[in-house]
């Protein structure tokens, strides 16, 4: 009798337990994006225009899972060098759509880029690329389809990369990319259940320990992530490191044998793309290219842990030719 009555209780806790479960977890589910920042609404409604009298363009390509506002803190150095600044959010990141279900691809985005060029009228002018991380691979497609006179004839002028995974045989995802991209059936699950602290703890261990974002700058990456629901599409994003690897002698071989100038921007402590490894097999593989190593303590973002310095360096790169 007492081993009944003992169950009983514990069945009734359990469904009281249930019972207010429910309701938190569908409150949880359905917590509004931040409001954005006034730093971030700014940017949303910058623009694109620079430094007058220069026939100077430069396209400014994003990473993962981050946005164009990436580049704010070197955006005015560029405009004082550049007729025209131009950053876009991809498909799936920031500001822009977040359809689903919805096959993501290297492939797509880097017609987006033609396709916004075209709608500029720029399809014609000479451009320079700036690109870090995702948008390294985008930059590698552009390329590709420029050494083969492809789809939106895109003329590319110069090519800087930084801390992007180029070669797949050198990247190191973080745990989470990892769960993301293979999980399957569990995948939907940890999108809904992302948040801010998940995001953040993730993040911060790709910065350098003296760089790391301020829990407000946090707040604007993971605002721009939920803008339209963009944390349920993570997992289909990151398929770019499968295409990475099915396409690599697509990718790789159009840096392999690039002949416009070249230059890569590199926070040497990365975990992502580690050093040396990375770096040695790029400049086996790219030995005309230029390079430029950050400070020891710089890792996977560039040019928010060291703008100056990211910015000297391009700007080192522009002038050379």
């Amino acid at each position: 009798m007492v081993r009944r009555d003992r169950l009983r209780r514990m069945r009734e806790w359990w469904v009281q337990v249930g019972l207010l479960a429910v309701p938190l977890l569908a409150a949880y589910l359905h917590i509004p994006p931040p409001q954005l920042s006034p730093a971030l609404h700014s940017w949303k409604s910058s623009d694109s225009v620079g430094v007058v009298g220069s026939p100077e363009i430069v396209v400014l390509l994003h990473g993962f899972p981050t946005s164009s506002y990436d580049w704010y803190k070197i955006w005015e150095g560029l405009t004082l060098r550049f007729h025209r600044v131009i950053a876009l959010d991809f498909l799936g990141f920031g500001f822009s759509d977040k359809p689903r279900p919805h096959h993501y691809s290297i492939f797509e985005q880097a017609s987006i880029v033609e396709a916004l060029l075209r709608h500029l009228g720029l399809q014609n002018r000479r451009i320079n690329l700036l690109s870090h991380d995702y948008g390294d691979i985008v930059a590698q497609e552009l390329l590709y389809r420029f050494k083969q006179n492809r789809s939106g004839r895109l003329t590319i002028k110069s090519l800087c990369l930084s801390n992007g995974g180029i070669f797949p045989e050198t990247h190191r995802p973080l745990l989470l990319q990892k769960l993301l991209k293979d999980g399957g059936m569990l995948s939907p699950i940890l999108t809904r259940l992302m948040n801010f602290f998940v995001f953040s703890r993730g993040l911060t261990p790709v910065f350098g320990p003296y760089t790391r974002p301020s829990e407000s700058e946090l707040w604007d990456m993971w605002a721009g992530i939920r803008n339209n629901d963009g944390n349920l599409v993570i997992d289909s994003l990151l398929q770019y490191i499968n295409q990475r690897k099915k396409f690599r002698r697509r990718w790789v071989g159009a840096l392999a044998s690039v002949t416009i100038p070249i230059h890569f921007i590199y926070g040497p402590l990365d975990p992502v793309n580690p050093y040396p490894e990375f770096l040695d097999l790029y400049r086996k593989t790219l030995p005309r290219s230029t390079v430029s190593i950050l400070d020891d303590h710089i890792s996977h973002y560039p040019q928010l842990e060291d703008p100056m310095g990211f910015l000297n360096a391009y700007m080192g790169f522009i002038n050379s030719f």
